[in-house]
């Protein structure tokens, strides 16, 4: 729904390092759909899954610097919220983000690549629900719905954005860490999510 053959394939050329910054980058952009539901909720240890993001982006800056998977991939099973006891929309993109950061963790344990290429997907994905969900299109065919959420507004920033990312990775032929911490600073300053949430708002 959301790019051609070509997109994913170029993913799939990147060496491991750079599919963990693309998905680092994706992933970034939930954060604030996670944070919001935190906050609403009054989530215990809601601060964990930004942790968590941190230690990722140290990961790919500092080569000596190890994660502990296990315990990781732990702390984001144990955040995820059960979707019946919330009645607001906020729970599904939360659980994006929390599932985008436990199948990072858990194909960098088990070095399952293909994984890595689907946190685009998922990033894809929580914006066609947000965009079905919202605003509700009155349209009579599955075809009718994929073109009016391919042609939202939101799902072409979503595009651009993951097309810009790509790009970057592609270009980063070496561990560059001011390069590196220069993207994170970047789209953590902006605070806009994939679905348009900002934590100033």
């Amino acid at each position: 729904m959301t790019a051609k053959n070509g997109f994913f394939n170029r993913i799939k050329a990147l060496d491991t390092w750079q599919k963990t910054l693309f998905a680092a980058a994706l992933t970034e952009r939930m954060l604030p759909n996670y944070q919001l539901f935190a906050q609403i909720t009054e989530q215990e240890n809601g601060d964990k899954p930004g942790i968590a993001l941190d230690l990722l982006w140290q990961s790919l800056h500092d080569r000596k610097f190890k994660m502990n998977y296990e315990r990781l991939i732990n702390q984001m099973d144990e955040l995820v919220p059960a979707e019946d006891e919330h009645d607001f929309y906020g729970v599904y993109p939360a659980t994006d983000l929390l599932t985008s950061l436990s199948t990072i963790f858990t194909a960098l344990q088990q070095k399952i690549e293909t994984d890595l290429v689907n946190i685009s997907k998922l990033s894809s994905s929580t914006v066609a629900a947000f965009i079905e969900a919202s605003e509700q299109p009155e349209v009579k065919t599955e075809e009718a719905l994929d073109d009016f959420i391919f042609q939202h507004e939101l799902m072409a920033q979503e595009r651009d954005i993951q097309e810009q990312l790509l790009e970057f990775v592609e270009q980063q032929n070496g561990v560059w860490p001011d390069a590196i911490k220069g993207l994170r600073k970047e789209l953590r300053d902006l605070g806009v999510s994939n679905i348009g949430i900002s934590l100033d708002d």
